[in-house]
């Protein structure tokens, strides 16, 4: 898988690593949620560092669940709820571990139909519907990673609205997906729509 172009913090290591490690992009939309963005896609640069320069599933998934949650505690927090989302981490990385022998990139690396790696998305503890589909639209836009219907699976994220995450790639197109949330909110109407 050719490096993302994600742009969220505009810090280059955390960009670089949720651009280049499948477990730290999973990781960083997991914790996508009640929180920025810039400080969930922290995230897993922050926790690569506490666990001592290295993030693999196998490892976080079998650590002690109270000491792992210290880590996810520890100032910076990585969440604002870090002991539910210690939990979820480690089932992740769990599933990850399991599923595809610690390798996260397996979801979507063999290009089969969108409907497919959505399914195997959607089994990914935390992902609901709306993360499968922001995922889809990040590994399609910021990843060239396009399997067959990857735009129908991931709308409306597939379209050339600022929605999400998918469309951030720039300073300019961070703003401007944040100004479409504040105006979609402001009109009482969601990302989705």
């Amino acid at each position: 898988m050719s490096p993302g172009t994600l742009w969220i913090t505009g810090e280059p290591e955390v960009d670089d690593l949720v651009n280049t490690d499948p477990l730290a992009l999973l990781i960083g939309m997991l914790l996508d949620q009640q929180i920025a963005i810039e400080l969930a896609f922290r995230g897993p640069s922050r926790l690569k560092a506490r666990l001592g320069g290295t993030l693999d599933a196998g490892t976080i998934a079998d650590w002690d669940p109270d000491a792992f949650a210290a880590v996810c505690a520890e100032k910076p927090a990585l969440h604002r709820f870090p002991g539910s989302m210690a939990g979820r981490i480690q089932e992740l990385c769990r599933h990850i571990a399991d599923t595809y022998d610690g390798d996260a990139s397996r979801i979507w690396k063999r290009r089969r139909h969108a409907d497919t790696v959505a399914a195997d998305l959607a089994a990914v503890p935390g992902y609901g519907e709306e993360k499968v589909k922001i995922l889809l639209a990040v590994l399609g836009k910021r990843f060239g990673v396009c399997p067959p219907g990857w735009e129908t699976a991931s709308a409306p994220f597939s379209d050339n609205q600022p929605r999400s995450v998918a469309d951030m790639g720039s300073a300019e197109e961070r703003l401007a997906v944040r100004a479409w949330k504040k105006a979609q909110k402001a009109a009482g109407k969601a990302k989705h729509e």
